[in-house]
């Protein structure tokens, strides 16, 4: 008997630890298919267009793509390849960067219960910290204030991460983001 297939899926801001809790769960279920990125379909096109890779093409990729496919698009373009996941048998799949709230209602609509969303939050003091810091793709703090307020205001970000079936916080050790990821894990049997 297989059980129900769970598509456990990440949201938060930029600089939460979305990426770390991905790596975790990818190191512990090697047997998983491949992650399904949200952030690739728009770094997909941007290489597709020939762009530089920046914060400016990056937002204008992914505007326009909403703009010609709808506020659901990338979660619609996810869906296809979740959907070749369960045929071919996975029955977990991890999706990493939910962006917005009619991303969130499609996933729950398309998918209920087997759709779970974990929001990764950490205060924006240390989010920023982290993102100025980072070794690959630094942002500056006007960088990591714009793309926020974006995210906010232009996809309404903040409804997924308010309505997330579970929250896990990072402000202190990886080991403690850690602790608290294995146990939603476990709870969900993941």
């Amino acid at each position: 008997m297989t059980s129900k297939p769970l598509i456990l899926t990440f949201v938060g801001m930029p600089g939460a630890g979305k990426s770390s809790c991905v790596d975790h769960v990818m190191s512990a279920r090697p047997e998983l298919p491949p992650i399904l990125y949200f952030g690739g379909i728009t770094m997909d096109e941007v290489a597709r267009r020939g762009l530089e890779v920046n914060e400016q093409n990056e937002r204008m990729v992914r505007e326009d793509i909403r703009a010609k496919e709808g506020p659901a698009s990338h979660a619609k373009r996810i869906s296809a390849k979740i959907d070749e996941y369960i045929a071919a048998g996975h029955t977990r799949i991890v999706a990493d960067g939910l962006y917005s709230w009619s991303e969130y209602k499609f996933f729950k609509e398309k998918y209920g219960d087997g759709a779970v969303i974990l929001a990764i939050a950490a205060p924006r003091k240390l989010r920023h910290e982290r993102l100025l810091h980072r070794p690959i793709r630094p942002f500056t703090e006007e960088q990591v204030t714009a793309r926020e307020y974006g995210e906010i205001e232009g996809i309404e970000k903040g409804g997924p991460i308010a309505n997330a079936d579970y929250t896990v916080l990072n402000r202190t050790t990886p080991e403690d983001l850690f602790a608290q990821l294995d146990e939603v894990l476990h709870e969900i049997g993941f």
